[in-house]
């Protein structure tokens, strides 16, 4: 994917002066030789810091190497200020890991003291308000750094994503999706730029791409991608007319931003003008790590690229839908797993889940607008959609959304896709979470969270979380489901 950061890993020692400093340069070089063997990449900063100077020598390092995720390495105790003095100057994330103790025979010159030593790192980074990744239990033997060292690249990935980020908006919200909105200030907290455009302005740009040569390559890929699945093969050059206007724009009006992402109004006007409905656009899009979200749903696409940035691989945004048949249930029998029907619901959306994530798939008509748009006729404008049954398999049900006061807050959840048949319409599947029923009433609800939910393919709710975490987002705002065992707060004790 070309539209997410790649992550180029550098690793700094430090060295309080009165250790021996070769105790961090050998511990350094066998967290390098451990990264080696499991295929991590990091860059070598020769420097070790023991004073300020130092510090600055290795920051002047770090530039020229290009680094954009700093892992800073406690050899031993390390000199807390110059250590934490390197985090602040940094302009990337910065992960703070430390070596344990190597053996029993050797602690009196070869003992380290940075078990010690992460706590005054930690002290001096809340002096200086630096917002640093330390990995669950940060000391560790080579082997276990290196393990925690390629932990933090999807979380280095979402931040240095969002520093770069420009959210592209077209439209106001449809008619009762109020709850799609939020304030935008907390995103430019973030780093996240956004610039807000009219539906005449989407229109506009459609328009002036007409006749683009680029048009016929897209419809051509088009038809490939889709294969069987081309119902309406005299729909492709509209479609990919579409496509190229979005890209287009993207591409010139990025500015001072690295990276892109839509959110747009795609009903009810949008088919009477366009003559489409934009969904299979939306999935090829995602597909390269660009999401579209629909009805103008600015933090439900910021989710969905935070989503695709902690899994590397395309993500989607769904309606937390609707409920599995009591029936549906009771026929599913050993595929429902160990799951209770209130832990089953239905994610749907009209088709904007990209063709990797579909089982099987075909360009179909939106069904509900054409209810609206073109009752009693054939499907012409409200053709569009990319359908299917979502692949079975591990996700992870996320948002990030700002509340009226422009808090940020957000949940996470992991489960997975069952390989049981919806038996409806569009991109759909029916997923899975542990205790979905109750996290659906004392989070969503109570927390007051909109419809759409993120997901990623993948079980990725530790690196969402400790990114939420380095983002400044408050721990007590993020929510997750909680066992059978444990109660939300707003939960009743006495029901039974």
């Amino acid at each position: 994917m070309n539209n997410i950061t790649e992550i180029k890993l550098g690793i700094v020692a430090v060295s309080r002066d009165c250790f021996p400093i070769e105790l961090s340069k050998k511990r350094k070089a066998k967290v390098l030789k451990s990264c080696s063997k499991k295929g991590i990449a990091v860059a070598d900063i020769s420097t070790v810091v023991e004073n300020e100077t130092d510090a600055l020598k290795a920051l002047e390092e770090i530039v020229k190497l290009k680094v954009n995720a700093l892992i800073i390495y406690l050899g031993n105790f390390g000199p807390e200020s110059p250590t934490t003095i390197i985090a602040q100057k940094f302009h990337g994330p910065v992960m703070f890991v430390a070596a344990a103790e190597e053996t029993g025979s050797n602690l009196i010159n070869g003992r380290g003291d940075a078990y010690c030593g992460m706590l005054n790192a930690s002290y001096n980074l809340g002096l200086r308000k630096v917002n640093a990744y330390i990995p669950e239990y940060p000391v560790g033997t080579a082997d276990e750094v290196a393990e925690m060292i390629n932990g933090f690249i999807p979380v280095a990935r979402i931040v240095t994503a969002l520093r770069n980020l420009k959210i592209f908006a077209f439209g106001p919200r449809p008619q009762d999706f109020v709850a799609c909105n939020a304030p935008i200030k907390p995103l430019y907290d973030l780093g996240v730029e956004i610039m807000e455009n009219s539906e005449l302005d989407l229109y506009d740009i459609f328009r002036s791409t007409e006749g683009d040569p680029e048009i016929k390559k897209v419809a051509a890929d088009m038809a490939r991608e889709l294969g069987k699945g081309n119902t309406y093969p005299d729909l492709l050059a509209k479609l990919a007319q579409y496509e190229v206007a979005l890209m287009k724009f993207m591409s010139e009006n990025l500015g001072a931003s690295t990276y892109g992402i839509f959110a747009n109004k795609c009903w009810p006007s949008f088919e009477k003008y366009f003559g489409f409905a934009p969904c299979y656009i939306n999935s090829r899009l995602a597909s390269r790590g660009i999401p579209v979200s629909c009805e103008s749903d600015i933090y439900g696409v910021l989710s969905e690229y935070m989503a695709t940035c902690a899994t590397d691989y395309p993500a989607t945004l769904l309606d937390i839908n609707n409920t599995v048949p009591q029936d549906m249930y009771v026929e599913a029998g050993k595929k429902a797993g160990n799951y209770k029907l209130n832990d089953l619901f239905m994610g749907f959306h009209c088709g904007n889940t990209c063709t990797e994530c579909l089982a099987d798939c075909s360009l179909k008509y939106q069904l509900i607008m054409h209810r609206l748009m073109e009752p009693g006729k054939s499907p012409d404008i409200t053709r569009g959609t990319l359908e299917g049954r979502i692949k079975p398999g591990n996700i992870t049900l996320f948002r990030l959304q700002s509340t009226a006061d422009a808090t940020l807050k957000s949940y996470v959840a992991e489960g997975e896709v069952l390989d049981i048949d919806p038996k409806s319409f569009g991109g759909i599947g029916i997923f899975a979470v542990k205790e979905m029923g109750r996290f659906y009433r004392h989070v969503m609800i109570q927390q007051r969270f909109p419809h759409h939910g993120a997901i990623a393919f993948r079980h990725s709710g530790r690196i969402l979380h400790d990114a939420l975490r380095m983002l400044g987002v408050c721990p007590c705002n993020i929510h997750y489901n909680q066992p059978e065992t444990i109660r939300y707060p707003t939960e009743n004790p006495f029901n039974r």
